[in-house]
């Protein structure tokens, strides 16, 4: 088993949250794991993308080749566009359909989806509505991490008790939205 992800987006998003979640699942799964990550800003509003490497044999490299990326994760649609020379020819695309518009030159909308839709492997959903019909506006990426599930190749269960040990610390009620969240994404994938 092996797979190569992305995870890319905007600071504040929760790209970092997802690796961890994916990571602890992974490693509770005796995967071997590797993970960089660049912050283009060390504040919100600058690009962050995290290159994730899972494995059964031992990985040398931290970082993902051209054309190798079995996932791209991206909680921003121009960001997902930004990773593609990275995306294998079978690689998914998981990403949220809302812009973060932070930049006075940010692309056309219509262009972005125009493109993504253009891939043959693609899942865009608006988590941000999600988030908010659901009243867990801050859990938007855990939805789209419940919609990247199948892609990944982790059980759902896993990413599950994942989110638990994770949140823990944040008490009840914030592993609660985090666990509906992640429902709600793989159901919104299907």
């Amino acid at each position: 088993m092996k797979t190569d992800i992305i995870l890319c987006g905007v600071g504040g998003q929760g790209i970092l949250s997802i690796a961890t979640i994916i990571g602890e699942a992974a490693m509770k799964e005796n995967l071997y794991i590797k993970q960089s990550e660049v912050h283009g800003m060390s504040q919100r509003g600058g690009d962050v993308q995290s290159n994730l490497r899972l494995s059964s044999a031992p990985i040398h490299s931290d970082l993902i080749a051209h054309g190798s990326a079995d996932v791209i994760i991206s909680m921003e649609p121009m960001e997902a566009l930004r990773y593609l020379p990275y995306l294998s020819e079978k690689g998914w695309v998981i990403t949220s359909s809302t812009p973060y518009v932070n930049i006075p030159n940010y692309p056309d909308t219509e262009v972005l989806r125009a493109d993504l839709q253009a891939l043959p492997n693609v899942i865009s959903i608006d988590i941000e509505q999600l988030a908010k019909d659901n009243d867990i506006p801050r859990s938007a990426n855990m939805i789209l991490l419940g919609a990247a599930q199948k892609a990944l190749g982790i059980e759902f269960s896993k990413l599950e008790d994942a989110v638990r040990r994770v949140f823990a610390r944040k008490g009840e009620e914030v592993v609660d939205a985090n666990v509906k969240a992640l429902g709600i994404g793989r159901e919104a994938q299907r």
